[in-house]
């Protein structure tokens, strides 16, 4: 029975196109779980996200760069502040699939994830435990719900016809549908490599031969000034002395 001198207030909020459960469908479920563990709790919040946001959270949170089906984020209050237990965000469109997948609605689906949820909320943790957990999880499903436990997570595998898709931040992740088709049709276009610059061939003028030391410089023959011939005059003989006879 749930324990109606404890107030718990349940905090609803939406992001996504889809439709999620409320306190009708989930409030009484909720209080079970805070009188079973933790009756001192007196609020929690439940939101309801798409795939963008849930992928968003769990890349910054948990360095996951995909989806998931439920976020759980314990609140860390201080003495004497109001005793709110934390956060469980969901993603809708996770739950959808799974549901599909297994054959239920989308509620019996949500109903789950809560429990996993707010198992996480009290401390609890399958990735460290050997078991325990998920044990706990289905006994609730089992003792609240009247139904069988239903499996936790999808096949994280690759889907056929899914794509590879590098984001702008460096990251990857898997699209199918019409992205991946959108990545299959889009040609891929090769950066084209700057032409190299042909340097023209600059016009090769010989150089002059350098005179060399002592050497004297060419004068052309006409330019030249023509030498003037040194005339030699051949002397005469001298005359011989004239004798006193007379002929």
């Amino acid at each position: 029975m749930t324990d109606a001198s404890v107030p718990f207030k349940i905090d609803w909020s939406t992001r996504s196109k889809l439709r999620g459960p409320g306190d009708r469908s989930l409030g009484e479920l909720l209080r079970k779980l805070r009188d079973r563990l933790v009756p001192g709790a007196q609020g929690i919040s439940i939101s309801y996200v798409d795939d963008r946001i849930m992928r968003k959270l769990n890349r910054e949170h948990r360095g996951i760069n995909q989806t998931t089906d439920v976020l759980s984020f314990p609140a860390e209050a201080e003495k004497g502040a109001f005793p709110h237990l934390g956060d469980l965000v969901i993603s809708l469109a996770v739950a959808e699939k799974m549901a599909n997948k297994l054959g239920v609605s989308r509620r019996r689906e949500v109903e789950t994830l809560v429990i996993h949820g707010f198992l996480h909320l009290c401390g609890h943790d399958h990735e460290k435990d050997t078991g325990e957990m998920i044990a706990l999880q289905g006994q609730f499903e089992k003792e609240f719900l009247g139904e069988e436990p239903l499996p936790m997570s999808l096949k994280r595998g690759r889907k056929p016809g899914s794509k590879v898709k590098n984001l702008k931040d460096g990251t990857r992740v898997v699209v199918t549908g019409r992205a991946a088709q959108t990545l299959q049709d889009k040609p891929k276009v090769k950066k084209a490599k700057p032409a190299k610059r042909v340097s023209k061939a600059k016009k090769v003028v010989p150089a002059k031969p350098k005179r060399g030391p002592g050497r004297p410089r060419k004068v052309l023959a006409e330019a030249a000034p023509t030498a003037a011939k040194r005339v030699v005059r051949r002397k005469r003989p001298a005359p011989k002395p004239r004798s006193g006879v007379i002929g």
